[in-house]
């Protein structure tokens, strides 16, 4: 008779970490492949349109500071979907909040004069991811206080959003010496300067950011209390846990974390608040979040794969000759992918207990 010699914890957590990290790359494989496909249907030549998608995203200093900068608000959009995951909750309000904390910073950065560059961009940058956080707060309350569902209170809220912020760029904070509804630019003491010529700071701001949000997940207290939350409020009531505080404070750093990203994407980026730069990509943070199976740390790669997609896609238009919109249909296709993950297990022959698996919310019927 033969004994099945155990397995070494730190064998088991490489094991682990490899079926869980299969899943996500096996995903962007066959997005990658249809998308192929989809390139030769309509007449072009998969190889050179990837080949011109790498050279545009990585093929020079300039052009990796431009996935860089991409990817900096997709990092925060998906650290603020995948934290509020860890909490049991569906934050897709990250639009709305991202759209906040982008004007409040832009609002910051060129309505206050005087201040060092020390005080001034920090002030700014903090002052729009406190927007973000308190815009989210609302719906982290009427969850905790009426049961009202985050993802119907979190849409809403991204439709007042836009005609808020609409309204202030087009109105009391518009800038008067041109037509265009935006704000004023920033002042330069406000904002976020590169690292050598292409290098933006934002990104590593948002890089750090990441493993702060991971240190607070899996080696606090308050981490241990949100997780338990977002796997059983039930249980996390009876071990004594007061849900309806961590389900507000979920939320309001989940809009702490976009509404950085919109800070960033103003201060670091843009110059100003102008409406229609920000579009989608709050939305974009479901994406990171899932290909990032909701792991802070993972949500780094992830984003800077999208943004190599979107930082390059000019590239492949331009040398494959290839329509830009095929970018849009490859990151539907990972997400979709991700998101039916039982077609990628089945391929991979991943047992459902194996590799770990995403809950994007508690049921509609839990409170």
């Amino acid at each position: 008779m033969t004994t099945k010699t155990p397995t070494e914890p730190g064998q088991e957590r490489l094991k682990q970490f490899l079926l869980a990290a299969a899943i996500p790359i096996t995903a962007v494989l066959l997005a990658a492949l249809i998308g192929a496909i989809l390139l030769i249907l309509s007449g072009a030549d998969p190889i050179a349109a990837y080949s011109a998608l790498i050279k545009g995203s990585f093929g020079s200093e300039r052009a990796f500071g431009r996935t860089l900068e991409k990817a900096t608000p997709l990092i925060l959009g998906g650290l603020a979907v995948a934290f509020a995951f860890k909490g049991g909750l569906f934050n897709i309000g990250g639009q709305g909040q991202l759209l906040f904390g982008a004007i409040i910073a832009g609002a910051l950065g060129f309505g206050i004069s005087g201040l060092p560059f020390v005080i001034h961009m920090p002030l700014a940058l903090l002052g729009g991811a406190l927007a973000g956080a308190l815009y989210a707060t609302i719906s982290g309350a009427l969850k905790a206080f009426t049961g009202a569902h985050e993802v119907i209170t979190t849409i809403m809220l991204n439709f007042i959003a836009i005609n808020i912020t609409d309204f202030l760029a087009n109105g009391v904070w518009k800038d008067t010496s041109g037509i265009v509804a935006r704000t004023p630019a920033i002042l330069e003491t406000a904002a976020i300067p590169r690292l050598g010529t292409n290098m933006p700071l934002g990104f590593f701001i948002a890089a750090f950011i990441a493993f702060l949000v991971w240190y607070l997940l899996f080696r606090t207290t308050l981490g241990f209390e949100i997780r338990t939350v977002g796997l059983n409020n039930h249980a996390a009531h009876y071990a004594g846990i007061t849900v309806a505080r961590i389900t507000i404070l979920t939320m309001g750093i989940s809009g702490f974390l976009a509404g950085m990203g919109g800070a960033i994407e103003t201060l670091g980026v843009v110059g100003r608040f102008q409406p229609g730069f920000n579009v989608g990509l709050g939305f974009d943070g479901i994406t990171i979040a899932l290909l990032a199976r909701t792991n802070p740390l993972a949500v780094i790669p992830a984003a800077i794969l999208i943004g190599a997609m979107q930082g390059g896609a000019s590239q492949m238009q331009f040398d494959a000759k290839v329509s830009f919109e095929i970018i849009d249909v490859i990151q539907a296709l990972i997400l979709f992918f991700v998101s039916a993950e039982m077609i990628v297990r089945y391929i991979l022959r991943i047992r459902a207990d194996q590799g770990g698996s995403v809950t994007l919310s508690t049921g509609w019927g839990q409170g």
